[in-house]
């Protein structure tokens, strides 16, 4: 026979989807994103680096994302270990590397006009000249440390 419990949503097993709801809920998403911006500033620095050192740093912008990444990184540390930091640093350092990748797909874009047949020739040009698309993904970095900032922080 069955017995039948009163349900308490605290003491029920979470999984899934319900798991990282409840965690937002509770304040413990924001420490982890906090974490994860920190560790994906430094990854994509390091990327940001190697690629620009391919093209020898021919323009002077090409350092602010390299410089950025560490920035970034300090914050999301800071964030995870302080309230405080999760609500200054952390958001000042992320809106700077928002605003640096929408500057590098400016740049990009403008590196891609200048290839020969520019804009007409785009497919190729696309293919052969700076990626596009790549400093979006650091503003996405950008973009989760302020999604950070934002969350509720747990007690």
């Amino acid at each position: 026979m069955r017995t039948h419990q009163a349900e308490d949503p605290v003491a029920a097993t979470v999984h899934g989807i319900d798991r990282l709801v409840r965690n937002v809920q509770t304040g413990r998403f924001e420490r982890s994103l906090s974490a994860l911006t920190a560790a994906g500033a430094l990854v994509t620095a390091a990327e940001i680096f190697l690629e620009h050192d391919k093209a020898s740093f021919g323009n002077k912008w090409m350092w602010a994302p390299v410089a950025l990444g560490p920035v970034g990184a300090a914050a999301g540390v800071a964030g995870f270990f302080s309230r405080r930091m999760a609500k200054t640093a952390l958001p000042l350092a992320s809106a700077a590397i928002v605003a640096n990748g929408l500057q590098g797909t400016w740049l990009h874009l403008q590196g891609i006009r200048q290839k020969p047949g520019g804009l007409s020739n785009l497919r190729y040009n696309l293919e052969m000249g700076p990626p596009l698309f790549a400093p979006l993904l650091v503003t996405l970095v950008g973009g989760m440390g302020l999604l950070a900032s934002v969350l509720r922080r747990e007690p």
